[in-house]
């Protein structure tokens, strides 16, 4: 569900915050907190900290080699205007550059007003990846609330405050922010996608290609749902943890929201973690949340694109699914015309043969292999002609 913030205190684009101002606010905070008289010491209980630490934030830290956008990351959690506590959890997974020295220099900055700094990590001769680098700073933090950072992107002023009061509200969901991309020409599509899908679409395109409806570094969520949905795969390397983290939050019963305010520049650049993960990998992942989330329910169904995607999807279902579609259906007449498309893999005989026929002709439910946003419209007419319903009707596989 998207979220549009009552009674802002400071617009996005704001002047940040300056040290002097944060240094001010955190010390009158330092002060109203101070350390009880001895006597009043003798009666808190033993689990203090414990207890303290429903009022912290934890921001979620994990890095890797990351010393060129380190003091901008870090920079930005000084400048959040936020009036609770909050801490810094950062867990370094084997850097070989400078971010070390950074990560100690900052420490000593943000706990000077009051942002207290847990930092962890090993000197293993290989990075163990992003989803353990997460769960060991995740482990090591105190907070009620988690925020998820990526080293690489810079929260807005607004973003913590922001997002946890949503968070109070939904507890088991996940609260995710529009985000601003840098450069600000690149996966055009992309950023769109992510500002622009209403609170309905954040659970129901959760099978496209793009992944995650709200994207991880933009992740708000309550440190005892975190729980509760379980840890980040392990798996290293090439693995899409976020994916499959939003996977088992969804099947779960954990609910997606977005604030509809842009609290994150959204750095893209060919270092990413991103680019590691293979587009074959995804597919399978998202293959087999589909069948298992949509397919199962349906008995039959149509393939919405009779091309190289439509039929890629019938090669890749399982036998089960493959008996359930009952048609190809395209705009394309040179595709309509051919009449059948023909499975020459299986190993049945005869072999099966589906129909193909011109959209309007086609019966819903619909699994639709069409990229959104890149024919000026035209398929997304085409779609409202029908009078559909997302989620019921059709789901994107796109």
């Amino acid at each position: 569900m998207d979220v549009t913030e009552k009674g802002q205190k400071a617009p996005v684009g704001s002047p940040p915050l300056s040290l002097e101002g944060v240094q001010l606010a955190r010390g009158k905070e330092a002060a109203a907190s101070a350390p009880a008289s001895p006597q009043e010491q003798s009666i808190v209980p033993l689990n203090r900290e414990i207890q303290e630490s429903s009022r912290i934030q934890s921001v979620i830290l994990p890095v890797y080699n990351a010393e060129c956008w380190l003091d901008e990351c870090l920079k930005s959690l000084l400048e959040q205007d936020f009036q609770g506590s909050m801490e810094l959890s950062v867990f370094n997974d084997a850097s070989t550059d400078n971010s070390m020295n950074i990560i100690e220099k900052w420490k000593v900055l943000l706990e000077e007003v009051g942002i207290h700094v847990r930092v962890g990590g090993h000197c293993s001769p290989r990075p163990r990846g992003v989803g353990f680098a997460k769960n060991r700073a995740v482990d090591q933090s105190l907070g009620a609330y988690l925020c998820f950072l990526d080293s690489d992107d810079v929260m807005m002023p607004q973003r913590i405050r922001l997002q946890w009061e949503v968070a109070i509200q939904h507890p088991k969901s996940i609260i995710g922010c529009q985000v601003r991309r840098e450069p600000a020409d690149s996966t055009e599509r992309y950023t769109r996608w992510i500002n622009s899908l209403t609170k309905e679409q954040l659970v129901t395109q959760v099978f496209t290609s793009h992944g995650p409806t709200v994207i991880m570094p933009t992740w708000f969520c309550s440190r005892e749902w975190f729980c509760h949905v379980g840890r980040f795969d392990e798996g290293g390397k090439g693995t899409p943890e976020d994916l499959l983290y939003f996977y088992e939050h969804l099947r779960k019963g954990g609910e997606v929201f977005r604030v509809n305010q842009c609290l994150l520049l959204y750095r893209y650049h060919p270092q990413a973690t991103t680019h590691s993960v293979l587009e074959e990998t995804i597919w399978t992942y998202r293959l087999l949340f589909l069948e298992e989330r949509v397919l199962s329910h349906w008995t039959y169904f149509t393939i919405w694109n009779a091309g190289k995607q439509g039929k890629k999807l019938f090669r890749s279902l399982s036998p089960t699914n493959q008996k359930k579609v009952i048609a190809f259906c395209d705009v394309d007449k040179n595709k309509i015309a051919k009449g059948f498309y023909t499975y020459e893999e299986s190993k049945e005989n005869p072999k099966p043969r589906i129909p193909i026929v011109y959209f309007k002709d086609a019966s819903p439910p619909f699994i639709i292999c069409v990229k959104l946003d890149l024919t000026g419209g035209q398929f997304e007419e085409n779609l409202s002609q029908m009078n559909l319903k997302e989620g019921v009707d059709y789901h994107h596989f796109n």
